[in-house]
């Protein structure tokens, strides 16, 4: 099994950008994101059970899940994201397991936006935390999403607080969007991953 290095940060933190850089060295990248997605695809078990749920309005004309709609509804009722959370929450964690077990390198990069809120934290060998500041997070968020400010600041709120996120990082990486002292850090960091789980230090 590799060393498992758990990347989280709040939405729209710049989790992707970091995750690439990480893939850049050669890094394979286990995203809980991507996974999300997967074990929802039409027709399987998670799938069956949200339509059930919330009924064949929350889909689209094609049969797909409707994200937008299901976005809006889950952050602006807590109770409806719990249901979610804890409905998919297991199903994501077998399918993340069983994805690193597969792979072969010293370490790999685990991208968990809810690492803290979901506790998960304790699965990782080490946590690398993002720091980037709310307004940053902010704009990106309405521009990636194409979503109201409104919506978006309640999607924020939703997490944990940076302050919080921080007291559980073994590492920091600052985004202040600069690509250049980004990939600077990610590079700093792979040197010390791979010294660190080859028991050079």
């Amino acid at each position: 099994m590799p060393y498992v290095v758990a990347l989280s940060g709040g939405i729209a933190s710049g989790k992707s950008t970091i995750a690439d850089l990480f893939a850049q060295l050669g890094v394979p990248v286990i995203d809980a994101d991507l996974i999300a997605r997967q074990v929802v695809q039409v027709g399987s078990d998670a799938f069956n059970q949200i339509v059930k749920h919330f009924s064949q309005e929350i889909l689209l004309a094609n049969g797909e899940l409707d994200r937008s709609q299901l976005r809006e509804i889950i952050f602006n009722n807590d109770h409806e994201r719990l249901w979610l959370n804890h409905l998919l929450h297991p199903i994501i964690q077998q399918e993340t397991q069983k994805q690193i077990a597969m792979q072969s390198s010293i370490y790999v990069i685990w991208v968990v936006p809810l690492l803290i809120e979901n506790n998960l934290h304790t699965l990782a060998d080490r946590v690398l935390i993002i720091d980037a500041p709310e307004s940053l997070q902010l704009a990106r968020l309405v521009k990636r999403d194409n979503i109201s400010e409104s919506l978006a600041k309640k999607m924020i709120l939703s997490q944990v607080s940076l302050k919080k996120r921080l007291s559980y990082a073994d590492d920091i990486i600052v985004n202040d969007d600069n690509l250049v002292s980004l990939t600077a850090q990610v590079n700093l960091l792979h040197q010390q991953y791979l010294d660190n789980f080859n028991g050079k230090i």
